[in-house]
């Protein structure tokens, strides 16, 4: 009975796969994320800003409710997402714990720029109370921990299904063609027309799924833009550099490479090549 129900879920998965144009290993549970034409991996290419604001309000609305960014404060958005003033109004609209005051009591506040991003939980037991046993983990780094990056974070978002022929589900778990073991304690995050997006784009479940992805895709790698901007200007200067040496180095070498050495013998060496006979040499056969 069991090898029917391990047969027909793997059969469900490798269909799944066929429809969703991702890839099912035989021997792997779940599907390995398909490619998706990210505009940012070229190597002239920055990030979407509209799109790196939009994929914030996804992760400040959806995703911060129990996942942390620990790694960032609210001033790193600045210049990137949202102006200075913006981000201020951003800041103050978070409660943050701080203290101790006089009476040497905790109290909340409004948010600061230099304040860091405020966690769902006081530690990680309130966490896993929260979530059936598992703590959300922090999502700084969560792109670079994933060997797929961004296609990753799109397909675990939208890759919810029904479980497969077979599969028997635990209290509090979901199946999700793409998560390692076929399931996830996270629910289903995104629906279509969850977020208001202040340009007016339709927040359908992977245009949410993809600006969160590009967001994420920044916060493991804030240098990108600038890295490669210096990159363009180094390349640019070893050309001018490049251009400019081969000029010198024509003008220096031009007349000593296109230079021809002849050699002239002496007189007397013309001569006797000549067959002449010069005093003091000796007659032929002596």
């Amino acid at each position: 009975m069991f090898g029917r129900f391990a047969l027909g879920g793997t059969t469900a998965l490798a269909g799944a796969g066929v429809l969703l144009g991702g890839q099912a290993r035989a021997d792997s549970d779940n599907l390995d994320p398909p490619h998706y034409p990210w505009a940012h991996r070229g190597a002239f290419s920055s990030f979407d800003a509209a799109s790196l604001r939009r994929g914030f309000e996804v992760y400040r609305l959806v995703c911060a409710t129990c996942h942390s960014l620990d790694k960032f404060s609210f001033r790193n958005l600045v210049g990137v997402t949202h102006t200075e003033d913006q981000t201020k109004r951003v800041a103050a609209a978070f409660k943050i714990k701080d203290g101790p005051n006089d009476q040497g009591e905790m109290y909340e506040r409004p948010g600061r720029l230099t304040d860091g991003f405020p966690k769902p939980y006081e530690n990680k037991e309130a966490g896993r109370y929260a979530n059936n046993g598992a703590f959300p983990p922090d999502l700084s780094l969560m792109v670079k921990a994933r060997g797929r990056t961004e296609d990753y974070i799109v397909a675990l978002l939208t890759g919810y299904r029904d479980p497969p022929f077979g599969q028997v589900l635990r209290p509090g778990n979901y199946s999700n063609v793409y998560m390692p073991g076929g399931t996830t304690s996270m629910p289903k995050q995104l629906s279509d027309g969850l977020v208001d997006y202040e340009d007016g784009t339709p927040a359908t479940e992977t245009q949410m799924a993809k600006d969160v992805a590009i967001f994420l895709a920044w916060t493991a790698e804030p240098c990108h833009d600038a890295q490669k901007l210096t990159g363009v200007k180094f390349l640019t200067c070893l050309g001018a550099l490049t251009v400019l040496s081969l000029g010198l180095k024509r003008w220096k070498w031009l007349s000593q490479k296109t230079r021809r050495i002849t050699f002239i013998p002496p007189l007397a060496s013309r001569l006797r090549s000549l067959g002449r006979t010069l005093p003091g040499d000796k007659p032929p056969g002596q």
